[in-house]
């Protein structure tokens, strides 16, 4: 496909694989001043980011959307999403970036630290939290300065600054939690949604049947499985429309579609538009 929505490992410095145990924090002029306090839209396809702003304003577009956020605000970019920021110069801050093994450090499927990750968002933080936040990014900024690979305390630093943000007020408040099949059921999809299986295979896979599957996803999501695949592909195709030269034929074919008039119909049915409006 010509010229993809770009790939990094940190912004600037190319596409990386996921190194286990990656963590590493800068301050938003760090990276920014460089680019004129503009990061380009790109993503991170094995890495989540937490943006801290301390000071300032950001102009932050995630998966499409442009949202102001004024000082003090986190956002939190999960693994994937398309994204992109613009700073008035001089902003403060930081950015944390971690690989997605980090999500191992939750306790289990219920744990809010994984919502926190997979579903990420922007908000304001109270001024307690966000005390609390930068206090923890200056601590892990200053031992970076002496960095050791997978460093333990480093990355229960980082911990301590996602669960803040989860539990502050002031923001999002507590995601809800996920039965841990339909975790499982998203991490399946996640590695799927291109070959367009089909919904035994799935559920043969959770070992669930259809039936259970459905009543799993209509309790939790209000949606039906294949709902939940479709919004996935209809998500990739939206970026690949958006942020890509790439036509809505070659984007079918990027995306398994075997038909582009298919593929057209059912972007429209998923998003309300078709392909070739996105790019206006």
């Amino acid at each position: 496909m010509s010229e993809a929505i770009p790939r990094y490992a940190l912004y600037g410095e190319g596409h990386a694989a996921a190194a286990g145990g990656f963590a590493h924090i800068e301050t938003i002029a760090e990276r920014s001043a460089l680019h004129d306090w503009e990061i380009g839209i790109h993503r991170h396809d094995h890495f989540a980011q937490v943006l801290l702003v301390e000071e300032g304003h950001a102009s932050v577009t995630l998966e499409g959307d442009t949202t102001d956020l004024e000082a003090p605000g986190r956002v939190i970019v999960p693994a994937a999403a398309v994204h992109g920021f613009r700073f008035r110069q001089g902003t403060r801050g930081f950015v944390l970036t971690l690989s997605t093994d980090f999500s191992t450090r939750a306790a289990g499927a219920a744990d809010p630290l994984l919502a926190m990750l997979a579903r990420g968002g922007i908000a304001p933080l109270s001024a307690e939290a966000a005390a609390r936040a930068l206090w923890l990014a200056r601590e892990m900024l200053a031992l970076q300065q002496e960095w050791q690979q997978q460093d333990p305390l480093f990355l229960a630093l980082a911990e301590s600054l996602i669960r803040t943000l989860g539990r502050d007020q002031g923001g999002a408040g507590e995601a809800p939690r996920d039965d841990q099949r339909l975790t499982r059921f998203r991490q399946l999809i996640e590695l799927h949604y291109r070959q367009h299986r089909d919904l035994d295979f799935y559920a043969a896979s959770l070992g669930l049947t259809r039936r259970t599957l459905s009543r799993l996803t209509a309790a939790q999501l209000g949606c039906s499985p294949m709902d939940l695949i479709h919004r996935r592909l209809a998500l990739e195709a939206q970026r690949l429309l958006r942020y890509t030269n790439a036509t809505a034929t070659q984007v079918a074919g990027e995306l398994g579609f075997d038909d582009p008039s298919y593929f057209s119909r059912f972007y429209l049915r998923m998003t309300g538009r078709r392909p070739g409006e996105e790019r206006g």
